[in-house]
């Protein structure tokens, strides 16, 4: 049920493209309140001018921070977290979206390649997630999402670096009602 999502503060990383954005879309139709973060702040504030018109004025123009952010550049994730509770004063779904594809063979990835895309789908989540569990632990309440895919349970041709690292993601997941 979305509806159950309305005036819910939601941060989705990787918000400018792809699956992130038209989560956006979709979450602002329900009425969430959006944190929409990628490294291109043009295209986060096309992404956010969609979402307030496909929120049919369910939210307004300060219900979407616009918060430009490397997810690789992990000194920056705590004061990421400062500026999203100076605004909204609480996050209660972190969606962490931002990711990188690379298809190649083993003999053609150059370990800086590898390198990369551990940072951006693993790191960037962990670092990210680390820096706004204790707001949600403050609040005893807070959603976290991180996105993956089938290639991280079983890999696909020309895209172990890729799979490796979302198999990584698959292993970090925390027991629903457990603690790490």
């Amino acid at each position: 049920p979305t509806e159950n999502l309305s005036g819910k503060v939601v941060w989705i990383t990787g918000a400018s493209s792809g699956i992130g954005e038209h989560i956006a879309y979709q979450l602002a139709s329900v009425g969430c309140k959006l944190v929409l973060s990628a490294r291109r702040k043009e295209e986060l504030e096309r992404v956010k001018q969609t979402c307030l018109l496909s929120s049919r004025n369910k939210i307004s123009d300060e219900d979407v921070l616009i918060l430009p952010l490397d997810v690789v550049k992990f000194e920056s994730h705590k004061a990421a977290v400062q500026k999203v509770l100076d605004h909204f004063h609480k996050i209660d779904i972190l969606l962490n979206n931002a990711g990188k594809f690379q298809k190649s063979g083993w003999k053609d990835t150059e370990l800086e390649i590898d390198r990369e895309i551990f940072e951006l789908n693993v790191l960037g989540p962990v670092s990210l997630t680390q820096a706004v569990l204790p707001h949600m632990t403050e609040r005893n309440k807070g959603q976290l999402v991180v996105m993956s895919s089938l290639a991280g349970i079983m890999g696909a041709p020309f895209s172990r670096s890729y799979c490796s690292s979302k198999h990584a993601l698959q292993s970090r997941r925390l027991p629903t009602l457990g603690l790490d």
